[in-house]
């Protein structure tokens, strides 16, 4: 299967050790915590996958877990499960952009159907971060004065207002732009203005 590996938070060793072995019958890897402090101490940017967490834990609950993985710009989707759902709890799930909120006991093929869902998601962040770190590498090699004259074509500036703003000849700006477009590998300003936005 796929480098993804879905993280089990639970303390309710039954639950670990059967969602464990369900998974890993399945093809999954998997990594399983007793709580969430345990699994925020041991968490690492490396980790690719998605996490699998119950929703009523001793100290850090389920919704708090959640929401510190937000508040850390954590790539990694979760999917809340719980034993004692309740409509506050799961929008509270979803708010804190949940990929699916799951009740015990859970349905196999709904909580396999979640999985496969929340690594679709991951990957297409990652994606969207590593294009977002290649462009960032082009940016780097643009001089101040051709990054001057980026911001201001995607601000909507013409050849001969962004001449003016900046004091040099309609003609020089074509060069600045020219170079621009060139070492940022794109073919026109609506791909520029694209690509600055953060959307490949």
């Amino acid at each position: 299967m796929s480098d993804l590996s879905v993280f089990i938070v639970d303390d309710d060793a039954s639950v670990r050790d059967s969602l464990g072995l369900l998974l890993g019958l399945r093809g999954y890897r998997t990594a399983i915590f007793a709580d969430a402090e345990n699994f925020l101490q041991a968490l690492s940017p490396d980790w690719r996958g998605c996490v699998l967490v119950d929703i009523r834990m001793p100290g850090i609950d389920g919704l708090a877990l959640q929401r510190r993985l937000l508040e850390a710009a954590c790539s990694l989707p979760v999917i809340v499960i719980t034993g004692h759902g309740d409509v506050e709890s799961a929008r509270a799930a979803f708010k804190a952009q949940a990929v699916d909120f799951l009740e015990k006991p859970l349905d196999q093929a709904k909580l396999m159907v979640a999985i496969d869902e929340a690594f679709a998601k991951y990957q297409s962040s990652s994606q969207r971060r590593e294009q977002r770190s290649h462009f960032a590498g082009l940016l780097a090699t643009l001089t101040p004065r051709e990054r001057e004259v980026m911001e201001l074509i995607v601000r909507g500036g013409h050849n001969r207002d962004i001449a003016d703003e900046l004091g040099i000849s309609p003609r020089t700006v074509e060069v600045h732009k020219a170079r621009v477009m060139q070492k940022l590998n794109v073919d026109g300003v609506a791909q520029l203005v694209r690509y600055s936005l953060g959307e490949r």
